[in-house]
């Protein structure tokens, strides 16, 4: 009787034991979960600082009542240069960034020469730029955290001038600037980059009271880092 029972036992642990290797046969192997990867978005406002170096060219254009135009230089005007500055970026599905920067830029840039030949040779002349900034649009490719872009847009210079005769003149001058420059996402917040510029300014005129005119001219380059949050 027991040797019965004990072989029934075996025969029902036997076919529980196939019936399970069979299901195993049967069964596919479990997909791990996908987990999506987040892609960076150059989309959003932002505000940062900026330092950086300019080299300038100044000169003036003086023409006598009755007589030709002379051209003096005034000399390379360079210096450092730091701001501020504000803008917003929209990235389109092609990864296309449009965006709007506008910055406020402190400089002590500036140049004093002697005026050689010409109608008022032997007088010196001086220029000198300490407040400037930029009303920008910006145009680049997003390659996820690399952001290559050019950009351009209006520029404004506060400068200093003294002329011969004791001409002086402090005034506002607006211009244009172009550049480009490369920026990179450290963080889903913070971004560095560095950027060049050319700004070329309108200048002072001015007429003596015996008909002589003088016109000033100044452009420069600036090659500058900086750091922006974006919200």
């Amino acid at each position: 009787m027991f040797k019965r029972t004990l072989l029934g036992v075996s025969a029902l642990a036997l076919m529980a034991a196939s019936a399970s290797a069979a299901d195993l046969a049967n069964r596919y192997p479990v997909k791990a979960a996908v987990v999506p990867v987040q892609v960076f978005s150059w989309t959003g406002f932002y505000i940062g600082g900026n330092v950086g170096y300019a080299w300038g060219n100044s000169s003036l254009d003086y023409t006598p009542f009755l007589g030709p135009t002379f051209s003096y230089g005034l000399g390379n005007a360079d210096g450092f240069t730091g701001g501020l500055q504000a803008g917003f970026n929209y990235q389109f599905a092609n990864n296309v960034v449009l965006g709007l920067e506008a910055d406020l830029q402190f400089a002590d840039i500036g140049s004093n020469n002697l005026l050689i030949g010409g109608p008022v040779g032997g007088a010196f002349a001086s220029q000198s730029l300490d407040t400037y900034g930029t009303i920008r649009g910006r145009i680049g490719y997003a390659m996820d955290r690399f952001l290559p872009y050019f950009t351009g847009g209006a520029a404004w210079a506060n400068t200093s001038y003294t002329g011969p005769f004791g001409w002086t003149a402090d005034s506002t001058h607006w211009g244009w600037t172009v550049g480009g420059g490369l920026e990179y996402a450290v963080t889903n917040n913070w971004t560095v980059k560095g950027e060049y510029q050319y700004l070329s300014f309108d200048g002072d005129s001015f007429t003596y009271l015996n008909g002589d005119t003088v016109k000033t001219n100044y452009d420069m380059s600036v090659l500058k880092a900086g750091v922006n949050y974006k919200f």
